[in-house]
């Protein structure tokens, strides 16, 4: 037999909390801290809360064979009519298997994608500045000779040199 008690705080509380998280005001969090440490009602339904949260974190890290869903689903279809159970939607339900997405599947390749990128870009940055020096040294190089020349066969005959090359 059950017995309604009048002062059943947890009640009153869990009816206050729906009331404030429906109209979206703010919680006196001191007060719901002190009444959590002193009641073991709530402080029990507060560490299950966090223990379901744990192992959900833990189950969504987790990698799953593929066959999870055929099992979850004739676990369900298990507890139905057994005219229900017979019916060709639970057999389709039974062989059922999740269709990965494209990006669920190339999600393991991602790091070799990037790691090739990368080296695509460093060989290509390589490539261009090794270019861009030896046009720089080229450049350099001329004006070296150049002067050179200006300076021991003089700037008449250097101009007439290298302005012909140009």
């Amino acid at each position: 037999m059950f017995i309604y008690k009048k002062d059943n705080r947890c009640r009153r509380l869990r009816e206050w909390f729906g009331k404030l998280i429906a109209e979206k005001l703010i919680l006196n969090r001191r007060w719901i801290q002190n009444h959590i440490e002193t009641c073991p009602k709530c402080r029990q339904r507060i560490a299950q809360f966090g223990r379901v949260d744990f192992a959900l974190s833990l189950l969504k890290s987790e990698p799953h064979s593929i066959e999870l869903l055929m099992r979850a689903n004739t676990q369900a279809i298990s507890v139905l009519k057994h005219t229900l159970r017979k019916s060709a939607q639970a057999g389709k339900l039974r062989q059922a298997k999740p269709e990965p997405s494209i990006l669920e599947v190339c999600a393991k390749y991602k790091r070799p994608l990037f790691n090739a990128a990368a080296c695509i870009i460093i060989a290509v940055l390589m490539k261009v500045s090794v270019f861009s020096s030896g046009s720089k040294f080229q450049a350099q190089s001329q004006k070296a000779v150049e002067n050179y020349y200006a300076k021991n066969i003089g700037d008449d005959l250097a101009r007439e040199i290298f302005s012909n090359q140009a």
